[in-house]
């Protein structure tokens, strides 16, 4: 078994895909038009081989799970980088806004943004040697 998909909601596609391509840096993989949606979905440029699906967030119970997990500042995925830092002083230059700054959390330091489509994303890095 493997994991080669995963969804996270987004309340706008077309905004997404212009976010994790255009800030994040993940390279779109597929965009098929399915009726009014479409199928998006978005890779890291050095690896393609799991992909991250920008679902639209049209589903009242996922929209309301959604903002409650927004309002109690749960981040709704995580990414790895190599570098913290770096990656969120990229990112803030970008204007990304941040809810945890740089914080060391046991064997991980973290940092939580916005993704402005709904969502708080966690940025990790794991301490050297694990």
């Amino acid at each position: 078994m493997k994991i080669k998909l995963t969804s996270i909601m987004v309340d706008d596609q077309d905004k997404a895909l212009r976010f994790y391509t255009g800030v994040f840096g993940f390279a779109k993989k597929h965009e098929i038009p399915v009726g009014e949606y479409k199928w998006l979905t978005v890779v890291a440029p050095e690896r393609d081989d799991l992909e991250l699906s920008l679902e639209p967030n049209v589903n009242p119970a996922a929209k309301a799970f959604q903002e409650a997990m927004f309002r109690q500042a749960i981040p709704l995925a995580a990414f790895e980088v190599d570098d913290i830092e770096a990656e969120v002083r990229r990112l803030k230059a970008a204007g990304v806004g941040f809810t945890t700054d740089v914080t060391r959390m046991g064997p991980v330091t973290i940092a939580v943004c916005s993704d402005t489509c709904g969502n708080l994303i966690q940025l990790y890095q794991p301490a050297k040697g694990t």
